[in-house]
Order: structure tokens, then sequence, then C-alpha cells
């Protein structure tokens, strides 16, 4: 049973949509927990979030300027660190198509120095957020964070005698985080025209509150190298703006520079090492530093059929025009109504 009670966190990008929902669960579930730090580069963010935790009441709280492209930086603020959650990204794609460089020393460098950093101190579990334009990946950021995702599985390969595991969580669209559909549709209905890039359109569905589960999932049962995927539902970009505007001209506008239809969190490559573990799946490490047979036994681990492979489009489990309603108002605005 994962305890966060006595243990210091560091998140990066903690003062993200993610940074603030793990922050929240956190702190509900181990009020006894020792240091949450949050590190990132937007003091701007860092103040107003310091405001929802005032140090008075929440002295476990510390707020850590600076960037992952900064190592020296990070390797004083991972002093005292047991686990880290690495959150920070650059991620809007048209943004990354336009300014490559700048994805490359996020996404890329930014993770190389969270790994070097972290073998030089005592953390004993690094958790990596991916995304599934990290599968097959057709735009900038969706290749930066396959790197990325690599960067870290292998990372395993070279602690030598030091403990840490290095992890990796993968998931779609998160509902209501910065820059995702569901508030841009939300804003633009008052104009009365929703912009449909395509309307073939569909992607995977996450909470946040889904998200962090994933990652505290990861922290307790990780064993190092593996890449988790939730099973979670699908939707058609269609029904949102459906749910959302049904009165609204849905504009079609075409896809934007880097975009699929359909998103994609395992390819049929990788079905030859991924294994269904219940909840989620995980893609295992070619050559793991564990015995294979001895997880499968511990998780119940079934080996996915060659050829499988994960697709929004080729969902079981899909979203109606109704359920989206209803997520709407219970996790993005509770006064939503049509």
């Amino acid at each position: 049973m994962l305890d966060l009670n006595n243990k210091s966190i560091f998140i990066t990008g903690g003062t993200g949509s993610f940074g603030k929902a793990f922050t929240k669960i956190v702190l509900e579930k181990w009020p006894n927990v020792k240091r949450l730090v949050i590190f990132s580069r937007d003091e701007q963010k860092q103040f107003q979030m310091a405001q929802e935790y005032p140090a008075a009441k929440y002295p476990m709280i510390r707020f850590f300027i600076g960037d992952v492209r900064d190592y020296d930086r990070l390797k004083r603020a991972l002093k005292g660190i047991d686990y880290v959650i690495h959150a920070a990204a650059m991620k809007h794609v048209p943004i990354a198509e336009y300014n490559p460089s700048e994805c490359i020393k996020t996404n890329i460098m930014g993770a190389e120095n969270i790994i070097n950093a972290c073998l030089e101190s005592s953390v004993e579990k690094v958790v990596a957020l991916s995304t599934d334009k990290a599968a097959a990946p057709i735009n900038l950021y969706g290749a930066t964070k396959l790197a990325s995702d690599k960067l870290f599985i292998a990372a395993n390969n070279i602690r030598g005698y030091n403990p840490i595991t290095f992890s990796v969580v993968r998931y779609g669209n998160v509902m209501g985080s910065n820059g995702s559909v569901i508030p841009f549709f939300l804003n633009k209905r008052k104009e009365g025209v929703l912009p449909i890039t395509d309307t073939s359109m569909t992607r995977f569905n996450i909470s946040l509150e889904d998200g962090v589960a994933m990652v505290l999932h990861a922290l307790e049962t990780a064993w190092g190298g593996e890449l988790f995927v939730p099973k979670i539902p699908s939707y058609k970009i269609t029904d949102v703006a459906t749910a959302i505007g049904p009165d609204c001209k849905h504009q079609v506008v075409g896809i934007r520079p880097g975009e699929k239809i359909h998103e994609e969190m395992i390819t049929t490559s990788d079905s030859f090492s991924t294994y269904d573990l219940g909840k989620y799946y995980a893609i295992l490490p070619q050559v793991p530093r564990w015995s294979l047979d001895e997880f499968i036994a511990k998780f119940n681990a079934k080996k996915v059929p060659e050829g499988f492979n994960y697709n929004s489009g080729q969902n079981t489990e899909w979203l109606s025009v109704e359920e989206l309603r209803k997520l709407i108002r219970e996790q993005i605005d509770p006064t939503f109504s049509i």
C-alpha cells in the first residue's frame, strides 16, 4: 500500500493542471507528507497557487522557481527528495512545430537533466508523464515525448547499484486541462460557431483525478521500465460540439499542423511487449532488469495478442453526448447547461 506520509515529493511543471490536481489529492490522502516541492518556471502561476496554499497552513509545500533545462538548479532542488513526478513539458502542437528547438530543449534535454540529477541524488522513484501523441508520432511534440519516454525507460539500465526506478505513464486528452478542446468550445459557443478541425476526429478522454490515480499506481507498483497506459473511453469531436453547443454552427477548419484524426496509445509494434494488467496496460522494456515470469505472476499480467493496437477511433468504449455533458458539469463547470 502506497504511503506518502513522511515522504518528500518533487513535481516538475507543478503549477499546471496535473500538478494542482496532484497536490490537492496528495494533501487530502496523506496530510503528513513531509515535503511537496512545486517546481516550475512560471512565477505568476506559482504566486497564484501559493495563495491557495498559504505557508502558515501548508508548511510542507515549497515553491521553487526553476527550469528543467537547468541541470544545476534541478540537482540542488532534488536534495532530500524521495519521489519525482515529471510533468513539465512544452505541449502545444502548433507552437512546437513553429519553435522546434525550444520543444527539444524542454522535452528531451529536460528529461535527460531530470534523469541525471535524480541519479546523483537520493531519489527512490521517478514517474514521467507521457502523451498519446508519443505513439507513432507525426508531430514534433509527440516525437520529443517518445524520445523522453525512451530516455526514462533506458535510465533503468544505467542506474548501476542505485535502487532508483524510472517508469512512464501515457494517457490521452485530460478533460478541462489547459489547452484542451472542451474549455475552448465552452468559450466559443458564445459566438454561435464552433470550429471543427475534422468531423471524423476522435480522442481518448481521461479526468485529472484518474490521471493522478495512474501516477500513484505507478509509484506503488512499478518495478522499473514500464510504460503504463489506462483503459479509457473515447469521444467524437462532433459529439463534444453537440454536447456544448447544440444550436451552434459547426465550421470545419481543417486539421492543424502535426495533428492526427485519431490518437493511438499502443501501436501494433508495441504489442509484442504489451501486457494487460486489468485496469491498465503496460508496455514492458525489451530487456527488463527483472524476471518477466515473476512480474506476470505478481500482477496476473496477460500478454495482448500480436498485432493488437489501442486507437481512439477503434475503441470499444465511447462517451455519449449526455455523458459528456454530465462530465463537463462535474469536472469543469458546475453551472454548465444547455
